[in-house]
Parts: structure tokens; C-alpha cells; sequence
């Protein structure tokens, strides 16, 4: 792991962030509790703005405890699948190879980014584990070569790459737009193809954009002196390899073979060819049965995906315990009428030319809330989706801004950052000073995105 830089050795960003460091470290609770607070919130709020009483507002909650059950597994499938697939040996010998690219430090900076900000754009799961695999690496070989290389920055650059996961192959608020009798159905009509979502030109120009407006912050905000280089000291490659299958007895040696993976996923390329040859969509379902079935490609055997997966499992359990509340927020909200009240305000405060950045504005500051980019569409997609037709707005604006929003502030929000910094062995604090100048720099690019395409 990197030993911390002495106070004196800090950069003028980090000194300039220790308010900021402070406040996040010391005030910011677990996305956990902050679901919790959010369910008081929104009944209190139920109680005070509709006709709604205690007993309604219980039973509205209980009620939709259940009401994201398909989608929450579709969550936790992504996140999941995106782990596994990180850690597939094709994958880490992949990472191995691309950290002999940079020959710089400054290259290695640019090179974690761009390349963590394309696997985000796959899977955001996929996308937070090879950004911290490929720091490390990166790191590793880097001081082999005699590069001196500031680790800390390394791992915000790897975690840069996640500003643009929500315009992407996984992005949740786009693939549940598309996704028939998905919870937003009802506000949409028909489903929304992700043609007008993330395969949407402007936005598809706006991914290019972003990558490159940070990539220049990251330049500018890289540390040049010798004396405030971290250096990664601890080689903990060893450690992350998965065990050898032990064979010995008939069951061992079905465990190890690989015909037993490669048929099911030679089963699945099939059966995506069929659905998209027959004119079938992308949606959240798709996407996960194409990430399985890369999975069973390039894993060696059932034993090693079994592994694979127990890993994984530990960032899954958060998340599943979070959704049912995220559920309940949402039934309570649609139960009472608290939805038509949000909506009604929002819309007046907005008109169609501004509504766009407003709900980008929004979905960050709800994302501190919320940072699970699947719960904000439960809990904030319905909100702006009526307020977009109120103000006849084409609903991709309202889909696409909290997408922005929701990706935008993760920047500054620990969450997401955690597997990343367990696996990286640093805090948030090491990468917070860099993360900011990503959140400022993103920002212009997001809001002036869908300024831009309101007009």
C-alpha cells in the first residue's frame, strides 16, 4: 500500500480540499443510514404536504418494500457480474500488459483514466475494479521500470474513469427507461429506446467531451515535484491470485473442466445473436445475460468462477439491503401524491430550455442521498419524468440529466469509491483533492450537454 505523504509534502489541490476532506470524513454517514433518513423524510413530508395519514403512509411503504424486486436483482446482477468479470484471468493478464504502455508518469495518469472510463462505459462494476487493478499495476511495474509514480493519483485517476459510467452499456436510468413494464413504464407510455438515451448522438458526443475536458484536469492537477510523490510499497499481486483446484475425486474433476462453463456461455452468445437478429432491444436484462456470458468464456473452469463470485459477493450485500427501502420511499411518494407536488414545483420553477440543467442540478444533489444510480432513478426518475411532460419535454432530457447528476457528484460521494479504495489500500482523503477538480471540470461538460440539446 502507499504510505501517506507528510502534511508539509501535500499538493496545493489536497491543502486547498482539507475543508472539504474534513467534512466528507468526519459528517457524511453510510449510504445505509442516509436511506434510512430519506424513508422519515419523505413520509414526514407525505404527512405535511398531502391529505395522507400515518396509516396510509406505513401501508404505502410496505407495500412498495416489494415493488422493485426485478429491478433490484438486475442491480445487484450488474455490479456482481462487472466483479467477476474484472478478475477473469483474460482480464488480469489484459491489465498486465496495458501497464507496460505508459512511459511517463504523466502517461500513466492519462492512461488509468482513459482506460478505467472505457470499462466504466461497459459496466460500472467492471469499470471500478479494473481502475483499482490497473493503478496497482500500472504502480507495480512502473517502479520496476524506474518511474516514479504518485499512487494516490494513479487511483483518482482510476476512479476519474467513473464520471461517465451512466452514459454507457449498464447505465441504469436509460436501460430501465427501456425496459417494458420496468417501474417508469407508467410515466413513459412506451418504452425508450436506448437509440434516443445513450446511443443518442449528443450524447455519445458529450461522453468524447467529458473524457477530454478531464483528462486535461487531471494534466493540470498531476503533481510534477519529486517531494510529493506517494509511492505504492506493497506488493499484494500474490495475494489477490485465485487458488488452484484441488482434484481428486470424479466431482473435482467436473468442478475443473472447461467444457462445463464453455457450453452455457456458447449457449448465451447464441441466444443474444437470436434476440438482436429478431429486432430485440437493450435492456438491463440483455446486458447482464451478455456480461454472464463473457463470464463462462473466459473463466477456466466451474471452480474458479465459483471463487470469482465469492469475492464479488461482499459488494453486493449493501446494495441489496438498501434497494427494498429505496422501494418503500418510492411507494410512499407515488401512494400519497407526493410525486404530482414535487413535479408541480419543479415545473415551476423551469421552463423547457432550462429544465434539463435543473435536473441534472437536482439528481446531484440527490445523489448524496441516494448514490446508488439505480435507487436515484426509483426514487427521482418519476418526479422528472412528469414534470417533463408537463413542460413537453422530450423525455430522454429528464432520463439523461439524472444520469448526469447522478455520476457527477459520485466524484465527492465515498461510496462507490470504497471497493476501489479497499482494493487500492487508500482513503478518501488521498484522492479527494483530485476527485474535485474531476467534479468541476465534468460539471461544465454535463450541464452545457443538456443546455445545449434543451434549446
Amino acid at each position: 500500500m502507499a504510505t501517506p505523504a507528510p502534511e508539509r509534502e501535500t499538493s496545493a489541490v489536497a491543502r486547498a480540499m482539507r475543508p472539504v476532506n474534513r467534512v466528507v470524513e468526519r459528517f457524511i454517514p453510510s449510504a445505509l443510514v442516509f436511506a434510512i433518513v430519506l424513508t422519515f423524510v419523505v413520509a414526514l413530508l407525505s404527512l405535511l404536504l398531502t391529505d395522507a395519514g400515518p396509516v396510509d403512509v406505513v401501508r404505502e411503504w410496505g407495500d412498495g418494500l416489494a415493488g422493485l424486486l426485478a429491478f433490484i436483482t438486475q442491480m445487484a446482477l450488474i455490479l456482481l457480474l462487472g466483479h467477476i468479470l474484472a478478475n477473469t484471468g483474460p482480464v488480469r493478464t489484459l491489465l498486465r500488459r496495458l501497464a507496460l504502455v505508459p512511459k511517463t508518469p504523466m502517461q500513466a495518469y492519462l492512461f488509468v483514466f482513459v482506460v478505467a472510463a472505457a470499462a466504466s462505459l461497459i459496466t460500472w462494476g467492471l469499470g471500478l475494479v479494473v481502475g483499482a487493478l490497473l493503478a496497482r499495476e500500472v504502480a507495480y511495474q512502473g517502479r520496476e521500470r524506474g518511474l516514479r509514480l504518485h499512487f494516490p493519483m494513479l487511483v483518482a485517476s482510476a476512479f476519474a474513469g467513473f464520471v461517465v459510467w451512466h452514459m454507457g452499456y449498464s447505465g441504469s436510468g436509460p436501460l430501465t427507461a427501456a425496459t417494458p413494464d420496468s417501474f417508469v413504464a407508467e410515466y413513459l407510455g412506451d418504452p425508450l429506446p436506448v437509440s434516443q438515451t445513450i446511443f443518442a448522438g449528443w450524447n455519445l458526443i458529450a461522453i468524447v467531451v467529458a473524457v477530454v475536458v478531464v483528462g486535461l484536469a487531471l494534466f493540470l492537477v498531476a503533481p510534477r515535484s519529486a517531494d510529493s510523490i506517494v509511492e505504492l510499497q506493497q506488493d499484494a499481486r500474490e495475494q489477490d491470485a485465485p487458488a488452484e483446484a484441488t482434484v481428486e475425486t470424479p466431482a473435482d474433476r467436473i468442478d475443473a473442466s472447461r467444457i462445463v462453463t464453455l457450453l452455457p456461455g456458447l449457449m448465451l452468445v447464441a441466444y443474444l445473436a437470436i434476440h438482436f437478429s429478431g429486432g430485440g432491444s437493450l435492456t438491463l436484462d440483455i446486458v447482464n445475460w451478455s456480461f454472464l456470458a463473457l463470464i463462462f468464456l473466459l473463466v477456466k473452469n466451474p471452480f474458479e468462477l465459483i471463487e470469482l463470485t465469492k469475492r464479488a459477493a461482499s459488494n453486493v450485500g449493501e446494495i441489496l439491503l438498501q434497494f427494498p427501502l429505496y422501494a418503500g420511499i418510492l411507494g410512499i411518494m407515488a401512494g400519497t401524491g407526493l410525486i404530482e407536488i414535487f413535479s408541480d414545483a419543479f415545473v415551476s420553477i423551469s421552463n423547457a430550455q432550462t429544465f434539463g440543467v435543473l435536473a441534472f442540478l437536482a439528481a446531484g444533489l440527490v445523489n448524496f442521498f441516494v448514490p446508488s444510480g439505480g435507487g436515484q432513478i426509483a426514487v427521482q426518475a418519476p418526479i422528472m419524468l412528469q414534470a417533463a411532460d408537463q413542460l413537453g419535454v422530450d423525455p430522454a432530457i429528464p432520463i439523461m440529466a439524472v444520469a448526469y447528476g447522478d455520476q457527477w457528484t459520485n466524484m465527492i460521494q465515498p461510496f462507490w469509491a470504497l471497493p476501489l479504495l479497499a482494493i487500492a489500500g487508500l482513503r478518501m482523503r488521498d484522492i479527494l483533492g483530485y476527485t474535485t477538480v474531476v467534479l468541476i471540470a465534468s460539471g461544465l461538460v454535463f450541464a452545457g450537454t443538456l443546455f445545449l440539446v434543451s434549446l
